[in-house]
């Protein structure tokens, strides 16, 4: 799927600055997906900055994948590298 910016959010930031922000992000994408060098194009005009965490769901499967900035190009509009995901919620319920 193609990045779609409004499925974009920053939810968290820290006091005075300091520390890492909270973003959300839902697609029909997988946690790979995501997480390829520039995948979200716009991050670094959207005020992310390395070390913020992003929380990514797959609308397909409910796969909740966790990802940390790792980088953000300094060329306008901030292309995002992300670091490999982390699974934090499966999407199935066995009950």
């Amino acid at each position: 799927m193609t990045y779609d910016s409004s499925k974009l959010s920053c939810v968290s930031i820290a006091p005075l600055a300091v520390g890492s922000r909270q973003w959300v992000h839902e697609s029909a994408d997988t946690g790979a997906q995501v997480q390829v060098s520039g995948f979200i194009t716009d991050g670094g005009d959207r005020g992310m900055k390395a070390g913020d965490i992003l929380q990514h769901t797959n609308t397909s499967t409910k796969i909740v994948s966790r990802h940390r900035v790792m980088t953000v190009s300094s060329t306008s509009p901030g292309a995002v590298d992300l670091s490999d995901s982390t699974t934090d919620a499966s999407g199935t319920n066995t009950d």
